[in-house]
Order: C-alpha cells, then sequence, then structure tokens
C-alpha cells in the first residue's frame, strides 16, 4: 500500500499523511467541504529510497554538511535532490499512483509535500517544502519526486539543522489533492493574529489562486469579525490589480485585472459564511487554527489548516483555549495543553 485517500485519514494519520494530510482527512470526515484526493505515504518516499539504495548516500552527505556555511548547505542541497529527481521511481509505486490519480476524476490537481514532524509550536515546516498547483497526468509523477527531494532544499537542511533534528527521522508524504480553479482565495486566522483576541477572526481574500496571497505578491483585502455576535467590525479592501490563475494546460500565470481593482473580493454574506466554516474547524479541533480557503461556483473549500503557532503560549488566550477544552469535555485536548507545558512543545493534530 503506497497510497490512502483522504477518506480513510485522521488527525491521527500524522506519521504516514504528514501534517496536511492528516488535517485534510480529518476534515473531510467530520463533513467540511475539501477538495477530495489522496495521500502518498511517508512510507512510500522511504520504500522509495531503499529500493533505490539511497538512504546511505543521503544520510553520508548530511553527516558532513556544516550548516554555518552556506556553500556547505547549498552543495548538500544538489547533490541530494539530483539523487532522488533523478532516480528512477519503482513501478509498483508510479503504478498506483496513476491508478488514484484516474479515480479522482480530475484534470488538474495540486500537489502538495506534507512533512511527517509538521507544525509544533517551535517546528513550523509551513513555507520550507514545495507544493505545484494545476499539476496534470503528464507531470505528476515528477512532481511527486520533486515533493519528496523538497524535504532537503538548503531552507529546509538549514531549519533541520537549527531545530535540532538533524538526528531526528523526518519523512514526507505527498498530497494529491484536486484542484479548485479558484475565483477567489485567501486565508483565514479563528483568533486575530495581532491582536490574540478570542473573541476575533481575521480572513484575507484575493482574486484568483491562493498563491499570490501566500507568496506575498499581492496585498490582500482583510477582514475582521466578532466571533460571538457574528458581526463583521472591519473591512480594508485592497487594490488588487493582478492575479493568478490556470493556465488552459496546467500550470498558472499573473493576469492584469484593472476592472476589479479596486472591488471588494467577498460580499458581506460570504464573510460571514465563511466565518462560520471558520468557527466549525475552530470548535472541532479545540484550538485556534490557520485555514487556507477557496472560492469555486458559490461553495468554499478548505485547502489546509494547521494550529496558529505564533500566539503567545502564556496569556489569556491560552487560558481561554484551556476553558474552552473544559467545556467541550476534551480530555485529548485538554492533554495536550499539558505537555504543551511540561515540553514546551506541542505536537498538534490540526497540522500545515
Amino acid at each position: 500500500m503506497y497510497t490512502l485517500p483522504f477518506s480513510q485519514l485522521s488527525k491521527y494519520s500524522n506519521h504516514l499523511a504528514g501534517g496536511k494530510g492528516a488535517s485534510l482527512g480529518e476534515m473531510l470526515n467530520s463533513g467540511i467541504l475539501v477538495p477530495d484526493g489522496f495521500v502518498v505515504l511517508s512510507t512510500t518516499f522511504d520504500n522509495f529510497l531503499h529500493a533505490t539504495d539511497l538512504t546511505q548516500e543521503i544520510e553520508a552527505i548530511l553527516k558532513n554538511v556544516d550548516h554555518q556555511v552556506v556553500s556547505s548547505v547549498d552543495k548538500a542541497s544538489e547533490k541530494i535532490q539530483a539523487l532522488i529527481t533523478h532516480a528512477e521511481m519503482p513501478v509498483e509505486i508510479a503504478n498506483e499512483i496513476q491508478t488514484e490519480f484516474k479515480k479522482l476524476d480530475s484534470q488538474f490537481v495540486a500537489v502538495r509535500s506534507s512533512a511527517t514532524a509538521e507544525d509544533g509550536a517551535e517546528n513550523a515546516w509551513a513555507g520550507q517544502l514545495d507544493s505545484f498547483l494545476n499539476t496534470t497526468d503528464q507531470d505528476l509523477l515528477e512532481k511527486v519526486q520533486h515533493c519528496w527531494a523538497s524535504l532537503f532544499t538548503p531552507r529546509a537542511i538549514f531549519y533541520r539543522f537549527e531545530k535540532g533534528l538533524n538526528n531526528t527521522k523526518i519523512s514526507v508524504a505527498v498530497v494529491v489533492q484536486k484542484m479548485v480553479d479558484s475565483e477567489k482565495s485567501g486565508i483565514a486566522f479563528s483568533v486575530h493574529p495581532v491582536t490574540e483576541d478570542p473573541n476575533q477572526l481575521i480572513i484575507e481574500a484575493g482574486f484568483g489562486l491562493g498563491e499570490a496571497i501566500v507568496s506575498g505578491q499581492i496585498t490582500p483585502d482583510s477582514y475582521v469579525v466578532e466571533k460571538k455576535e457574528k458581526k463583521i467590525i472591519d473591512i480594508n479592501i485592497s487594490n488588487q490589480d493582478r492575479a493568478i490563475y490556470r493556465k488552459e494546460k496546467g500550470g498558472n500565470k499573473w493576469l492584469d485585472i484593472p476592472d476589479k481593482a479596486d472591488t471588494q473580493v467577498l460580499t458581506e454574506k460570504e464573510i460571514l459564511e465563511l466565518s462560520d466554516i471558520i468557527l466549525r474547524i475552530e470548535n472541532h479541533y479545540g484550538f485556534p487554527c490557520d485555514i487556507e480557503w477557496a472560492f469555486e461556483s458559490n461553495k468554499f473549500y478548505i485547502v489546509q489548516s494547521r494550529p496558529i503557532t505564533t500566539l503567545n503560549k502564556n496569556d489569556d488566550v491560552n487560558k481561554i483555549e484551556i476553558k474552552k477544552g473544559i467545556e467541550n469535555n476534551s480530555v485529548e485536548y485538554l492533554n495536550e495543553k499539558i505537555d504543551q507545558e511540561k515540553d514546551d512543545f506541542w505536537v498538534p493534530t490540526c497540522p500545515n
């Protein structure tokens, strides 16, 4: 077994599906609208390394890295990534990935790396590994291997050493998910990350694909909503005169959108509808979440969710989180928070 569909994954699948994969399975099975997909398991990557005799070679290269020297990290990264991307994927792995892709009945998919040592408070892998949007069957296997290789980008290698993870086993799963051809997209935080007010959530929205916002290349609209009152208390409209859209045959392109430049991206009705979804996710997990969303054909889809790792652990937000756990009778949640206080490290169940 080299793959598993989202329907067979949950928040307990982190070791097999990585953070993203486990979170997507958990949300799908809890009734959140998530584009369907499957995960190429972390054990599949391990099998690939074993079958291609790369495990010991990679370990030997990493042992010689001086992470304080940029050239040393760069050289190691170049060698390891070349080994992974140029190796031939075993036929049985390739066949299963292609079979699962056909079951999705989707011309385009997103292919995303999903590390098995995902977003703890001190181990935020978000942004460290590669993702590829609007991938087709023609380049699917190539993109999977590039996701595997991204576990060893210069940034990821440096991060591994800086966080003391160089002797920790880290593997990577790959999420293959139906691509939403977003008319609008963005990110959201179920607790305002700046004010840290637990009664405020914030939504950021842009036109087209969310990559434009995530990459920081446009300034999105932002909307602040009070949770208890379900009331919009702040709307900031940003000038957005360009956006990223899908190319006809796959891949992405920037397009100028002067007719939409000063238009509010989400209507007030849509803001409140998305707010309800955000609250459902936060209530399901029992802690503040960082969420990536997309909007197509009058439907909101959630394409990623993970814990917010930037909140002050010792402030009133944390006390309110614990109170929420008590009110929800969430023993698992409370145990996680106690472990956090003991170890100053939170292994999450709502990962990147």
